[in-house]
């Protein structure tokens, strides 16, 4: 904000368009209009998600895309479409007038944040995952604050590392309330829900490595599994029909809608390991075998991953190492410890941050020095939590 500017009472956020950046966005825009405060969006020809958010938040698009992985004439292209980004940002937070800009990664966040700092607005990014994305990598000496998801955070500077704050990804009410709702123990001959969500990166995998597993299983084990898994178009028939050849209980569907309900039941999910997906799931507390995605940038979910499982939470298994063989070894030794299992959903369950949203709406209240914060002693204490960096 430049110097003399009354204060506008607005607070405008920046993401691109994938899902890992709309959700949080879109968790605390929700938390900042239930305070009465003003929020307006800044997003990439992608954000159409933020279209079903809640009404009150105006939505802003700029030119936007990434250079990284790209021939020459399109990473001109990209180069181009960013300069022009930057010019619309810069014209927008000179109309809008924000009082803080918080950046969330992806494409659009880089020219907008670009611009705010520019005209002296103060900043706040937010990072999902265990490692510092790349538009958050370039955009961290222009931020007041940085909130985090994990106590360590990879390709960090050591110079940034007292702007760190622990506040994790804000998730949806409905699985927050999970965790007053553990499921009880494991009988010895009861049945076991198991959800299986591949995400909509490489989904295939699971669909040819999960019946194969369960058949690996012993029969007295595999006619108690109860199975709920995601599967691409493409997959569901042939899924579908392995485990009917098995006589094992499926709905696999290319999408889950109640997600909630899912989690409430699930014993155990075999799932990617992305940013929202590890925060539900240990929001909710909830164990988990992980199986990062293999081509992420910079291996973050592999980073996701380990994190949980040094917490105690999950078990890790990269995905060139989950033949159905493996998996198999490694569902009969959790699902056959029942006390296992157990300390794995409270140790899942200790890992997450319920109030994540609460967390980040004070951190944003507290940067731009807004009113509907909390007192700063008590916001200070809450922004105490051990930070650890690790440098690139």
């Amino acid at each position: 904000m430049t110097p003399g500017q009354a204060k506008s009472g607005l607070v405008l956020l920046a993401a691109g368009g994938t899902g890992g950046h709309v959700f949080p966005a879109k968790a605390l825009a929700e938390a900042l209009l239930a305070r009465g405060l003003r929020v307006e969006l800044v997003t990439d020809r992608r954000g159409t998600a933020f279209e079903t958010a809640r009404d009150g938040l105006k939505i802003h698009r700029i030119r936007a895309a990434g250079i990284a992985g790209r021939g020459p004439l399109a990473k001109l292209t990209a180069v181009g479409d960013l300069l022009l980004g930057y010019l619309e940002a810069r014209a927008l937070i000179r109309r809008l007038r924000p009082d803080v800009v918080v950046g969330f990664g992806g494409y659009a966040s880089v020219p907008t944040v670009l611009a705010a700092s520019a005209r002296g607005v103060r900043v706040v990014l937010h990072e999902q995952n265990a490692v510092l994305g790349r538009a958050n990598r370039l955009l961290a000496s222009r931020a007041d604050a940085i909130a985090t998801c994990f106590a360590e955070v990879g390709k960090l500077r050591p110079d940034h590392r007292d702007k760190l704050v622990l506040t994790g990804n804000p998730v949806r009410a409905a699985i927050v309330a999970l965790r007053d709702s553990l499921s009880p123990p494991l009988s010895p001959d009861g049945p076991i829900d198991l959800l299986i969500t591949g995400g909509s990166q490489g989904a295939s995998v699971f669909a040819e490595v999960m019946p194969a597993a369960v058949a690996c299983l012993p029969v007295a084990l595999r006619v108690r599994l109860r199975i709920a898994q995601q599967a691409r178009e493409v997959d569901l028939d042939d899924v579908t029909a392995a485990y009917r050849a098995l006589g094992v209980e499926a709905d696999v569907r290319r999408f889950f809608d109640d997600m909630p309900e899912r989690l409430a039941t699930a014993r155990l999910l075999i799932c990617r390991s992305g940013a929202s997906t590890v925060a539900e799931n240990t929001a909710a507390g909830r164990p988990a075998v992980l199986i990062p995605y293999p081509h992420a940038i910079d291996d973050h979910q592999m980073a996701n991953a380990r994190a949980i499982e040094a917490a105690g939470g999950a078990l890790v298994l990269p995905q060139a190492d989950a033949t159905p063989e493996t998996l198999a070894r490694t569902l009969e030794s959790v699902l056959g410890d029942p006390d296992r299992l157990a300390a794995m959903a409270a140790a899942a369950r200790a890992a997450g941050i319920p109030d994540a949203d609460h967390r980040l709406v004070e951190l944003v209240l507290r940067t731009a020095r807004l009113p509907n914060g909390e007192s700063a002693r008590a916001a200070d204490r809450a922004s105490t939590m051990t930070i650890r960096s690790v440098a690139a």
